[in-house]
């Protein structure tokens, strides 16, 4: 998958602390070629926001999910479809992590996020010592932060575009890296100003 990651979507999601890169988002990911990718701090950032919507949804009550109606423009002309959001969230994020996550990763997940067990339990359920279960959880939370980003063609992140239905329009090819200046010899504006007496 080449996904472009942009240094205004990831430096809001970086952590400050983060020594790989420096709270920027990005870091180096091919020394040859200079190509950059998003840091492990940014890619467990989106699956914490993803997870928490997903616990948000799971636990509201039944009645209180609502029914979104989206206008479609098609080749016949507009349609109407329905749908409930929070079930199609829940669905789409416990599928996509069942799919990407191998299967030991998966065993994991399902009791700690799903089920809700503690880091105690998780490892005496799944005989495994602390540090290991916790190397595991991060790598979850960096596979599946990175899948929930980049799924095609319509990722789970970022929530108010999968909720809200915004739809992401490509700017044209002439206004990438487009950067407005001022027009050097023009002044600016300034009202008259009356003397007071």
């Amino acid at each position: 998958m080449d996904f472009d990651w942009n240094r205004s979507e990831t430096i809001a999601l970086a952590k400050e602390s983060c020594t790989q890169c420096q709270g920027l988002g990005l870091r180096t990911t091919n020394a040859k070629t200079g190509s950059e990718g998003p840091c492990n701090c940014v890619l467990r950032s989106i699956f914490r926001a993803c997870f928490l919507r997903f616990r948000r949804c799971a636990q509201q009550e039944r009645h209180v999910s609502h029914v979104k109606f989206d206008f479609i423009a098609g080749g016949d002309g507009r349609r109407q479809v329905w749908g409930r959001r929070d079930e199609e969230y829940i669905a789409d994020f416990c599928l996509v992590s069942r799919r990407y996550l191998e299967a030991a990763d998966y065993k994991i997940f399902r009791f700690h996020y799903l089920l809700g067990a503690d880091w105690k339990l998780c490892c005496r359920q799944l005989k495994m010592d602390r540090g290991t279960f916790f190397h595991s959880v991060y790598r979850i939370q960096q596979t599946l932060g990175r899948v929930f980003r980049e799924l095609e063609p319509y990722p789970l992140y970022p929530l108010d575009e999968y909720f809200g239905g915004a739809v992401r329009k490509e700017l044209p090819s002439m206004a990438t890296n487009l950067l407005r200046m001022p027009i050097p010899g023009r002044r600016s504006l300034r009202p008259p100003l009356r003397k007071i007496a």
